[in-house]
């Protein structure tokens, strides 16, 4: 596209991505016209049939038999080359559509991994699932089906009223006009605003639905264990019955104007009954207006398919043209920029310089204001706060999940907006909270992190991540299938992976928000002496809620609303018995609460 150019829409947007194998889409669209064209030839044999026979009526036995054959050769080749033709249209739409297919899946699959990774926190992944599995497969049904269709479904009126007007002039106004007002209907149907504005809406509620079903099932152990169900559970309750609340009106006032529609064009042969009447009443020619008139009483009833059919495309058409609006809609977030001249640099300290954050331009308040701090190399900084203090902010601004609005993030004193994108997530490991694992086997789920690693660096990782030994238990080991017959891992077990694949990526700065979150006491221990040997003169960044875990820290960032509220080491804090110090006070308190029975001293 043109700089320039405006970006198409609706129907042009749609034969935009048709068009993307021009040659195929245009080899289907010429052999469906001829098929729609060979379609009628049958009607025009039958049409000689009767005027032979009408033509010696009552003398049967004067027929010519040849020219009777010939006709209905005639006719059968007319079906044979229409079926041959259409085959051969859909075949090369096939072939178009399973290359755009393709090209559609791996460009929106590319865009999507392009885009800054903070986008994928906030839209649902069962939105982005009905776009990739839904939206874009309907693309490819049109291109492979809906296509040749419309092509037969346009071309076939324009021969059908050639040869309406051809035949006889009178009889075809006659059976045009009863076309004309069907068409006319069916485009009040489908073609005003407020059909487009409540397919959309239509489009809308399932992305709704497909996400908190989504989130529904995720959380389904959840769920059972609080005995709940699909009506406790809000959102998903909600997104059911606001599209109920809206599919079952609108589906309702199509019923008038559906039934109107059907019953025209399934009896636009009564119009002709009066004008055969007066035809007849006037005509010398009886003979002529027999064959006329039986002629075009056999051919006008083949009008309904080809106006339900076309019918059937324009709903398909308007539901796929809301697919691509949602599909181009996330094509048009834009990419996270790629610099001109990516720089790279031989130091890791990561360094924020007066930093200003909002996840939401629009809003007024900030997750960071003015956030300042130096992590050096060869050191361990923690992150520590209230929840919405803006800690996990800073983790995600430092690979570049969103960028900054105000002031800079560096590494190595090389801002990472100057950092090819690849580049800067090579230099970052990272370990969530939230710990995703595929559906593959362990060792591969480890290898994740550095797709060259040797099973033995796998195994020295898993070792120091303390999960060597339940993967050594499982039926098949590292090579074990999470998720596949009967085969489950805790929480902590999967803290425990993730931490291997970050290990052995063997990046130079890592970040590690709540880590040990799922380990017990024994392993919280020992994977932290992991840490302190295989992390040695690494950047180490680590967002925690349990205090204990980075009392050891050479330098402890206290964040507080959005700002830093103070730093320094876990004595220095004490010291100053500001916000960290009220924090420790709390923590060991509540870390040795018990639980007593009723009645107890």
């Amino acid at each position: 596209m043109k700089k320039n150019e405006k970006p198409k829409t609706g129907m042009a947007r749609l034969m935009q991505l048709a068009m993307t194998k021009k040659p195929l889409v245009i080899a289907s669209v010429i052999l469906a016209s001829l098929a729609a064209v060979m379609s009628f030839i049958p009607y025009l044999a039958i049409y000689q049939i009767v005027k032979e026979i009408i033509s010696v009526y009552p003398n049967l036995d004067t027929l010519n038999q040849s020219a009777l054959f010939n006709y209905g050769w005639m006719a059968l080749g007319g079906m044979i080359a229409n079926i041959v033709l259409y085959f051969g249209a859909l075949m090369c739409s096939h072939l178009a559509a399973f290359g755009t297919l393709y090209e559609l899946k791996v460009n929106f699959s590319s865009h999507i991994a392009k885009v800054p990774l903070g986008f994928h926190l906030f839209i649902g992944s069962g939105k982005l699932r009905k776009i990739m599995d839904e939206n874009i497969e309907n693309i490819e049904k049109f291109i492979a089906h809906s296509l040749p269709d419309i092509v037969a479904a346009s071309v076939s009126p324009i021969v059908m009223a050639l040869i309406l007007l051809a035949v006889d002039w009178r009889f075809g106004l006659t059976a045009i006009l009863g076309m004309a007002i069907a068409f006319v209907l069916q485009m009040s149907m489908y073609g005003n605003e407020g059909a487009r504005v409540k397919m959309s809406q239509y489009q809308t509620a399932i992305e709704n639905m497909n996400n908190a079903s989504v989130e529904y099932i995720r959380g389904i152990s959840v769920v059972k264990a609080f005995k709940q169900t699909v009506y406790s559970f809000r959102r998903l309750h909600d997104t059911i019955k606001e599209y109920t609340a809206m599919v079952i009106p609108y589906t309702l006032s199509w019923e008038n104007s559906f039934s109107a529609f059907t019953t025209i064009i399934n009896h636009i042969y009564l119009l002709l009954l009066p004008v055969g009447i007066l035809i007849g009443m006037n005509t010398t020619d009886y003979q002529t207006y027999a064959i006329t008139f039986i002629f075009y009483l056999i051919f006008v009833p083949s009008i309904a398919s080809i106006l339900m059919k076309l019918m059937y495309v324009n709903s398909d058409s308007m539901r796929i043209l809301n697919g691509i609006e949602a599909m181009d809609k996330i094509l048009a977030e834009p990419e996270l920029s790629e610099p001109d001249h990516p720089k790279t640099t031989k130091q890791f300290d990561v360094a924020f310089s007066h930093v200003s954050f909002s996840y939401d331009v629009s809003q007024e308040v900030e997750a960071l204001s003015d956030v300042s701090f130096m992590a050096k190399q060869g050191e361990v900084t923690a992150i520590v706060g209230p929840s919405g203090g803006g800690k996990s902010t800073i983790a995600h601004l430092i690979p570049r999940f969103f960028d900054v609005q105000e002031g800079s993030v560096s590494v190595g004193g090389v801002d990472v907006r100057d950092m090819n994108r690849e580049y800067l997530m090579n230099q970052v490991s990272f370990v969530f909270q939230d710990v995703f694992l595929f559906k593959q086997s362990i060792k591969d789920n480890i290898r994740l992190g550095n797709k060259n690693a040797t099973d033995a660096e796998i195994i020295a990782a898993a070792k120091a991540a303390q999960c060597h030994d339940f993967i050594t238990k499982m039926p098949n080991g590292y090579d074990t299938v999470i998720g596949t017959k009967g085969i489950h891992i805790s929480g902590g077990e999967k803290q425990r992976i993730a931490i291997a694949r970050a290990i052995v990526k063997d990046a130079p700065i890592v970040v590690l928000d709540e880590a040990t979150a799922f380990a017990d006491p024994e392993n919280e221990h020992l994977i932290q002496k992991a840490f302190e040997k295989l992390m040695h003169n690494k950047t180490v960044i680590i967002i925690a809620h349990r205090l204990a875990t980075i009392r050891s820290a050479n330098q402890i960032v206290v964040m507080d609303s959005g700002y830093i509220s103070e730093t320094g080491t876990h004595e220095e804090l004490l010291a100053k018995e500001a916000k960290y110090a009220a924090m420790w006070r709390t923590y060991n308190q509540t870390s040795t609460w018990t639980m007593k029975t009723k009645g107890s001293v």
